[in-house]
């Protein structure tokens, strides 16, 4: 499909080079893992800001950095062969699969990240609502939440925050971001097709109305990119969506690349040590 110029955010940001890495399938810890490489190495310095979208392969639960493992039913999820892992954002649960994932990783110091946890939230919505215009989809970004965040609630795409993206009312990218000294991770979900309820199979609920509950809430809250226009769409029609507009929102240049040996090694480290590992995924 052809793609339309996109209006880039402001003048101000002026030209910069981000590493672009795609890879289309991942196990849970290992994707987590490398996110918080680069991010390591971007606050070391020897990596470069990098856009990176990936997907997860086999479906796997991530849960939110504060969230409750108890939230967690692990007989119905390893009767499913689901993984779990846990993310270095906040946010709630969130099933990944048929789905595109996006982290954007980078030193605070950059003009495009720098600011309040809000103002970069909607300088990066901006670039996320381009790629899905791109695709076709009638995409908005909350400037305002219109509900409270309810603290029991296990289920991350039932609850809108500032700055995420919905068409129709109902979400469609959920993001969450960790700050650590001079570098910020920002990484979120865009669902392109299945049933996104399948979630609530996976975590514990007091009876079986309660679960049943659960399931037509998100179905009415939350919605996936196939559900909007139609069919399905490619996981590399949506990455390209993404290279583009954050390329031209932005005022970027994405160069294609790989991990360094030195993120590598560290990803390898980490995803042993910390997110494959029970004192890491059982930690609240």
């Amino acid at each position: 499909m052809p793609f339309d110029r996109l209006t880039p955010v402001t003048s101000d940001f002026p030209p910069a080079e981000w590493r672009l890495i795609c890879n289309p399938s991942g196990h849970g810890a290992w994707n987590m893992a490398v996110d918080e490489a680069i991010l390591e190495g971007v606050i070391e310095d020897t990596s470069p800001p990098t856009l990176r979208l990936y997907a997860w392969e086999p479906a796997c639960v991530s849960l939110g950095f504060a969230q409750p493992i108890s939230d967690l039913d692990r007989v119905n999820l390893d009767a499913r062969g689901w993984e779990v892992v846990r993310r270095p954002t906040g946010g709630r649960a969130i099933l990944h699969t048929d789905e595109l994932t996006y982290a954007v990783i980078g030193p605070a110091r950059e003009p495009r990240l720098t600011g309040s946890v809000l103002e970069s939230y909607r300088r990066l919505s901006m670039a996320l609502l381009g790629a899905l215009r791109l695709l076709g989809l009638p995409a908005e970004a909350q400037a305002k939440s219109p509900e409270n965040t309810n603290g029991t609630n296990p289920v991350c795409f039932e609850v809108p925050s500032d700055y995420e993206i919905s068409v129709d009312g109902r979400k469609l990218v959920g993001s969450a971001q960790a700050r650590r000294r001079e570098g910020l991770l920002q990484h979120g979900s865009l669902p392109l097709f299945g049933d996104h309820t399948r979630l609530v199979q996976a975590l514990c609920f007091r009876n079986g109305d309660s679960q049943e509950a659960a399931a037509r809430r998100l179905a009415s809250r939350a919605t996936t990119v196939e559900a909007i226009l139609g069919r399905r769409i490619a996981w590399g029609e949506a990455a390209e969506s993404f290279r583009i507009a954050f390329e031209q929102v932005l005022n970027l240049k994405l160069i294609p690349g790989e991990l360094s040996a030195r993120e590598l090694a560290r990803a390898e480290d980490l995803q042993e040590s910390k997110y494959a590992h029970p004192s890491w995924t059982d930690r609240v």
